[in-house]
């Protein structure tokens, strides 16, 4: 049994990582900080007449196409203007929330005066955001760093307020509040015993992501949100090619989640690692399993605590933002935790994840969508086949690719290629993504 110490380090950190954000966090961690800058310069009786944003790349490239909550917009700058005009820094990642048609009127007017200018970084930290907010006497800035809902340093006419930076004339600096997956030490060994052993009571908080995502996941089902991945798919149950059985239900609920959260729907999901996207793939295919499966309560709590710690510790090696596709990580914490649903042990929880690794590895993140349902869905399909192969005792061999026996030297390779590995990828995927686009420009 685990130490009560460290069964409340996980504890901690799972609520830490799993909450709710309402859009894409992106474009949601930009409003938030320029909410926060402008209401610093509201305190001077003034309201911003001009926004500036620097974002790092990974920002910018998940922020580009992604429709925002209640505006019918989408990107940075609907986002950066409401932000300012109407935004909560206090709600966090729903910074957007209690949004009025006025607000969004006068944002609108501020992007079509052209007082939001976004421009790209130069620095070196994948998530990095530096809003401004510009009076006629006054300049207020916030900085957000390495978290969404991270802010690490406020100031009011160059004059540092706050700041929580060991170095603030460095941005890249790291900035860490709380110890990551890593820094516990932590194993799927542990998580394991973590999620099969720990008082049902100090674990049944995790029902929300349920809860939360099911909701946005009926929502999507109902209307017409995005590429309709996930409605098409349930349309399609008579159709023999996916039929009406577990695996068709986890990827059409998983996959209108994604829809409606991409298109801007104004419903929450809960976030897995700073993604919602993550959070909704690590969550409904294993409640959709669960429910198909007919299991107690108890096992569904215990499932979604294996998918959701699963998820950040593979994630612990990639970083916040990567090349990677998230879905790789999450649809791998959601196999596991279908595979105990199934009746697996740990040794086929370790071969659930080996499965996908060999599996959906390749999978590149080329921005937030209404496309990026697609991969959710081809996640969901990959994890309920490698939970399938589990518990039949089928894994991929350490022979194959970056597989190796030891299942945490498998997931440390896979943070390798995803983080180090695929920068070159990263770099050129946004100059793609850059030069194709129209309308206002990226200043560089």
């Amino acid at each position: 049994m685990l130490s009560l110490e460290i069964r409340e380090q996980y504890i901690k950190l799972l609520k830490r990582e799993v909450k709710p954000a309402l859009g894409c966090t992106e474009p949601i961690a930009v409003a938030l900080a320029v909410a926060k800058a402008a209401e610093i310069l509201r305190v001077t009786g003034e309201k911003p007449a001009k926004i500036t944003v620097e974002v790092s790349a990974n920002i910018l490239k998940n922020a580009m196409g992604v429709g925002i909550p209640g505006t019918g917009m989408n990107g940075l700058y609907i986002a950066s203007a409401l932000g300012a005009c109407g935004g909560n820094s206090a709600l966090g990642l729903e910074v957007l929330r209690d949004i009025t048609e006025a607000q969004l009127l006068e944002a609108k007017t501020i992007v079509s005066a052209n007082r939001v200018e976004i421009k790209l970084s130069s620095t070196d930290v994948k998530l990095f955001i530096k809003a401004s907010c510009w009076s006629t006497e006054h300049t207020t800035s916030v900085t957000i760093m390495n978290s969404h809902d991270s802010i690490v340093e406020t100031t009011m006419d160059g004059k540092v307020l706050q700041s929580d930076l060991t170095d603030c004339q460095d941005a890249n600096k790291e900035h860490k509040k709380e110890p990551e997956a890593r820094d516990l030490g932590m194993t799927m060994e542990m998580i394991y015993e973590f999620a099969m052993e720990s008082p049902i009571a100090e674990i049944s908080f995790i029902k929300d992501a349920a809860k939360l995502n099911m909701r946005i996941a009926r929502e999507g089902l109902k209307n017409n949100y995005g590429l309709q991945i996930g409605k098409t798919i349930r349309n399609q149950s008579h159709n023999p090619v996916f039929g009406g059985g577990m695996l068709s239900y986890a990827m059409s609920v998983t996959a209108a989640a994604a829809d409606a959260r991409m298109a801007g729907c104004t419903l929450p999901a809960m976030s897995n690692s700073g993604s919602g996207n993550q959070g909704i793939t690590v969550t409904l295919p294993v409640v959709a399993i669960a429910e198909k499966l007919g299991v107690s309560e108890e096992q569904e709590v215990r499932a979604l605590i294996l998918s959701h710690l699963t998820a950040i510790h593979i994630k612990s090696y990639l970083g916040r933002l990567s090349a990677l596709c998230g879905c790789v990580v999450a649809s791998s914490g959601a196999a596991c935790g279908i595979t105990y649903l199934m009746g697996g042990n740990f040794e086929q929880v370790t071969f659930a994840i080996k499965n996908m690794i060999g599996n959906i590895t390749g999978m590149v993140c080329d921005g937030a969508k209404a496309g990026c349902a697609l991969k959710v869905s081809s996640g969901t399909s990959s994890a309920v086949q490698s939970a399938i192969l589990a518990v039949d005792n089928i894994c991929i061999s350490e022979n194959d690719g970056i597989i190796e026996n030891d299942i945490e030297k498998t997931i440390y390779n896979l943070g390798k290629i995803g983080s180090a590995g695929m920068q070159n990828t990263d770099n050129i995927m946004l100059n793609i993504m850059i030069n194709k686009r129209s309308g206002a420009p990226i200043c560089h």
